[in-house]
């Protein structure tokens, strides 16, 4: 943990793809004091037609992020990072800012298990935003 899922309806090819999953491993570790080793991020392009956002009207092509977090940042850390991110995503696909929606869900570090790690990640505390990656 964290895993960000980004699916999106525009075309993005591999090197656009690795760029972005960089620029939004940057901005995660900065804003929410993690170790970038610890990301996984999936982009998925979606056919035309994939993915809806749902209005009072009819439904208009939408794009979701989905952020599994380890619990334990306030609210307004998240606010900081789902702003962030829909800038990198909004300035390198040209999907509009309003056509995003993203969710966390926040987890306890032993709902992830990384071999690298040995076994289980621990609990986010403070202490490991201070620290360096």
């Amino acid at each position: 943990m964290p895993s960000l899922q980004l699916d999106i309806h525009s075309e993005l090819l591999p090197p656009e793809k690795q760029a972005l999953a960089r620029a939004m491993s940057e901005e995660y570790s900065r804003i929410m004091g993690s170790d970038p080793k610890l990301m996984t991020i999936v982009i998925r392009n979606l056919p035309n037609g994939s993915i809806w956002h749902c209005t009072d009207d009819e439904p208009v092509p939408g794009t979701l992020l989905m952020c599994d977090v380890r619990v334990g940042r306030d609210r307004a850390t998240r606010h900081r990072l789902a702003d962030r991110l829909i800038d990198l995503i909004t300035a390198r696909t040209g999907v509009g800012r309003e056509d995003i929606k993203v969710e966390f869900t926040q987890h306890t570090g032993d709902e992830m298990f990384h071999p690298f790690l040995g076994g289980f990640n621990r609990d986010w505390d403070e202490s490991e935003a201070s620290a360096d990656p």
